[in-house]
């Protein structure tokens, strides 16, 4: 199955603030494609000029500022080729996806594309709070659930966060689990194959004095029994 593993960064938390250029916008769009949780090698990264200023609060979230974007491509230049790379199929995969697609759709809808439909979309958010209930479910705290090294993130980066996403994902649908049933059955596997190698069938037979006290039993306590001895 191909899946889309992706994330975005943005200028705030409203792209329909109504107030036109102060609209929110994405800067940053990162993506991995992946067949069966496979990485295939094929990304899609870009930095976008939003055509707006970029909040000092949110610079020091992600750490893009007006100067790394402003000579960047605005996202109706590379709306086309996104929609390229994910395909007609794919799954998107996001964590809390409602976020990422308001913004994606929003862009693609000002750059005259079609919006892509929820049915497409996987969110990890409630995966992560269905199978840790009542714990934090953030990027991070999944990350360290998992023993994910997440030591690089410094700053939010829409290609770093696809990448430590898919690792979560992985764990998410039972990645690790898989590998330590695996492992177990291995390990069972080799336990029977030492017992039967070191110890082999060994018959004990009952002795003739055993044999008379089993048969004397038999005709005392049971009768007309299938054990009993016919002479």
């Amino acid at each position: 199955m191909r899946e889309i593993i992706f994330d975005t960064e943005t200028t705030g938390f409203n792209p329909y603030s109504n107030q036109g250029d102060k609209n929110d916008r994405i800067v940053e769009i990162g993506a991995i494609e992946v067949i069966d949780l496979k990485p295939t090698g094929k990304i899609f990264h870009h930095y976008i000029n939003p055509e707006r200023s970029i909040p000092d609060e949110v610079v020091k979230i992600h750490g893009i500022d007006d100067e790394k974007v402003k000579d960047c491509p605005t996202f109706d230049k590379i709306a086309q080729k996104w929609l390229d790379f994910v395909g007609d199929d794919a799954k998107l995969v996001a964590h809390n996806a409602k976020f990422d697609m308001k913004f994606i759709n929003a862009e693609l809808i000002w750059a005259g594309k079609s919006g892509i439909q929820n049915e497409r979309v996987v969110d990890t958010l409630p995966m992560a709070r269905q199978t840790f209930p009542g714990q934090q479910a953030t990027l991070d705290a999944l990350c360290k659930k998992f023993s994910i090294d997440n030591s690089a993130r410094t700053y939010h980066g829409a290609l770093l966060d696809s990448e430590l996403l898919l690792d979560v994902y992985i764990e998410l649908r039972g990645g690790k689990q898989r590998g330590f049933e695996l492992a177990s059955e291995a390990t069972n596997n080799n336990n029977k194959s030492i017992v039967s190698k070191n110890r082999p069938y060994r018959e004990f037979k009952a002795s003739q004095e055993e044999l008379k006290s089993h048969n004397e039993f038999i005709e005392k306590q049971i009768e007309n029994s299938l054990w009993k001895k016919n002479n």
